[in-house]
């Protein structure tokens, strides 16, 4: 069994800053990529940022300047730094895994998410 688990959402004004992790846990063998992405109300879910293992990131042109996506491989983690929070990044969002379990092939894994609300 893997989870991944999200943490660190809530409310915040806007230009304010959150930190969301999200740690992977179960009989994984090794994870590849992981990233982030969310779903606002009424909209379809879109890519917020990705990491691989080595490290070399990737972000929707939204973000770019004031999210930061990094991963502690020691502990199947990964952080999505965000500054300069906007209304428009209101939205829920969740972590994504690309792993190998232990005794399976590899696999597609998602977090129950976690709500990012910004006031204005």
């Amino acid at each position: 069994q893997v989870q991944l688990v999200e943490s660190g959402g809530g409310l915040v004004q806007a230009g304010g800053s959150l930190r969301l992790s999200c740690v992977a846990s179960g009989s994984i063998s090794t994870i590849n990529g992981m990233g982030w992405y969310r779903q606002a109300l009424g909209k379809r879910r879109e890519l917020v940022a990705t990491v691989t293992r080595g490290g070399s990131t990737a972000y929707v042109d939204s973000v770019k300047g004031r999210f930061t996506i990094s991963r502690d491989n020691a502990k199947n983690t990964v952080y999505l730094q965000m500054y300069s929070l906007k209304p428009e990044d209101t939205a829920v969002y969740y972590c994504n895994a690309e792993l190998q379990r232990a005794t399976m092939g590899w696999g597609d894994y998602w977090g129950q998410g976690t709500q990012v609300t910004v006031s204005s």
